[in-house]
This record gives structure tokens, C-alpha cells and sequence, in this order.
């Protein structure tokens, strides 16, 4: 029996502890993607909020079934649950729907025959978007645009040298811009989702740029590097979270030699001034202008 696991379901919900996990937002997981067709008896999933995403994880847990494998679904009911059963009957899947915890769940077995699982994987896998002249992938924060946030660090950047990180990387906008300066010796880009990283390395083929799927929070920091370019994520788990771009923050200025400069932009209602002047020496504020502050701080 092999079952497999995407997300953390909640509790209440029984998922199997010795289920392999396949999130992307976990670091270290295995890939949903690279499991053979028919070869899990059981795959659990949490959800994903976007609708191109959700369809495209539903599509990789019954292409990994084998017939008559079950599947147990659920998302929030605001956060596509409510969508879930009209989904799987697009693809040709029918079960058992409860609600519980303020979710809807969806219990089935995969059927013979699957409609409309190639589609769903093309809409919702790696794409190259000739716009952003980059690839990237629904599910990775502004997957489709140069976030606005972005475009205004962009805009200010200077020339950075030395060594440094773009922590959240996403697919890579900030950290062409860096690497467009000769002066920079090396870069690292850690993200929490394993999709951006691989399309982060796609899109950056320069030997300085370096790849890390990790937890930011979880890292220990040497203190060594000259920079770091920042547009901190502020949800978690699809609600915000304050203390999240906060923990980048703290986490920005522990990865710096003293003297070293971090570039940071935020959503101006976001209450990060307090945590850069206790972590940093120096602050001041570049740029503000369509909802965002861009602030560049000194340790």
C-alpha cells in the first residue's frame, strides 16, 4: 500500500502519518508529479485556494491512482471547498461529500476512465510566459505579473555588490535585476515553494545565482553576506500573517555582516518599520507610492 499526502490537512481530518508528503510548500517533499501513473493506492489533499492549481493538483492525485484508488479531498469553503465536487465531476469522479471544520470534503475512488486530466495539467503545470519573458507556475505568488511591490524595488534598486540573497525569491524578477550589476559576486535565492525555485533556475542561468527550497525561518544565518533584496510574502496558509514578513525582516539583517544593506519593500499598512529599527542600524524609506513602502536599512 503506497499513500501519499499533499498539504496538512487538518487533524480532524485522520491523514495518514505514514502518507509521503508531495507539497511544494514543504521543503524536502517528495514531487506529486514524479509518481508513476496508477502507483498510489491512496492520496490525501489539501486543496489549494487558486482554481488553476487546485484543478492541477485534483489531476496529478487521480493520474497517481490506480483504479479504484481512493482519494479524499478537502479545501475550505470559502477556499474552493465549496467548488470541489463540481471539479472532480469534470473529471469524471463522483463521492461521498461531508462537511466538517468548516471544510467541504470529497471521498472517491478513481474511476477507469479520467476526462480532461491533460488539459488541467497543461493550464496548471510550468508554462513560459512570453510576457514576463520568464517561466513560471499558477500557484507561485504573482505568478502571472511583476508584482507591484517588485516593480517599485526594481525601479529603485542600485547597483548592489558582493555577495547577497533575494529571500522569497519567487521566479526571479528581483533577482535578474541584481544579477544585471557586474559587481555582484554570488547570489542566493531561497524560496519556500519548490515551484519557484524551479522556475527561478529556468530563468537564471548566470553561474553567481545559487538555489535554496527552504523555510527562511528555519535557517541559521552566518552573518556574511554584503545584501539582501527582499519583497517579504504576508500570508500564510491563505490568511495574513504580520509576524511572517516581520520573521523576514529579522531574518535579513541576521544574514548580514555589519554595514551590509538590506532592500525591502512591503504593503504600506504592513507594520514593519518597528522591526527594521530594532534589527537595523540605519533605516530610511526610498520610495512610497501605490500602497507600498520600499525601505532600505543599514545593519
Amino acid at each position: 500500500m503506497t499513500a501519499y499526502l499533499h498539504g496538512r490537512p487538518p487533524l480532524v481530518f485522520d491523514p495518514s502519518a505514514d502518507a509521503i508528503q508531495t507539497s511544494p510548500l514543504i521543503p524536502g517533499s517528495a514531487r506529486l508529479e514524479d509518481v508513476a501513473f496508477g502507483a498510489a493506492t491512496s492520496v490525501t489533499v489539501l486543496a489549494p485556494p487558486g482554481s488553476l492549481e487546485r484543478s492541477y493538483v485534483l489531476a496529478l492525485a487521480l493520474q497517481a491512482l490506480e483504479i479504484g484508488g481512493r482519494l479524499d479531498v478537502m479545501a475550505p469553503k470559502d477556499k474552493g471547498g465549496s467548488r470541489l465536487a463540481k471539479e472532480l465531476a469534470a473529471f469524471g469522479v463522483t463521492g461521498e461529500a461531508t462537511s466538517k471544520a468548516h471544510h467541504k470534503r470529497i471521498q472517491a475512488v478513481r474511476p477507469d476512465a479520467l476526462i480532461g486530466i491533460e488539459a488541467a495539467l497543461e493550464a496548471g503545470g510550468p508554462q513560459y510566459s512570453p510576457a514576463l519573458e520568464a517561466w513560471t507556475q499558477p500557484g507561485i505568488f504573482a505568478w502571472d505579473r511583476v508584482d507591484p511591490g517588485s516593480a517599485l524595488l526594481i525601479e529603485h534598486l542600485p547597483a548592489l555588490s558582493g555577495r547577497g540573497a533575494d529571500l522569497g525569491c519567487g521566479f526571479g524578477v528581483l533577482s535578474r535585476a541584481v544579477l544585471t550589476s557586474e559587481a555582484v559576486t554570488g547570489l542566493t535565492l531561497i524560496d519556500l515553494d519548490r515551484r519557484a525555485i524551479e522556475a527561478a533556475r529556468r530563468n537564471i542561468s548566470d553561474p553567481r545565482a545559487r538555489f535554496e527550497w527552504a523555510d527562511l525561518r528555519a535557517l541559521t544565518a552566518d552573518g556574511m553576506l554584503d545584501f539582501v533584496v527582499s519583497n517579504p510574502p504576508f500570508h500564510l496558509a491563505g490568511e495574513e500573517s504580520r509576524s511572517l514578513g516581520q520573521s523576514f525582516v529579522r531574518q535579513a539583517a541576521a544574514m548580514l555582516k555589519t554595514g551590509g544593506v538590506a532592500w525591502i519593500v512591503a504593503n504600506r499598512h504592513l507594520p514593519y518599520e518597528a522591526e527594521l529599527k530594532t534589527a537595523f542600524k540605519r533605516v530610511r524609506v526610498v520610495e512610497e507610492g501605490g500602497g507600498y513602502k520600499l525601505f532600505e536599512a543599514i545593519k
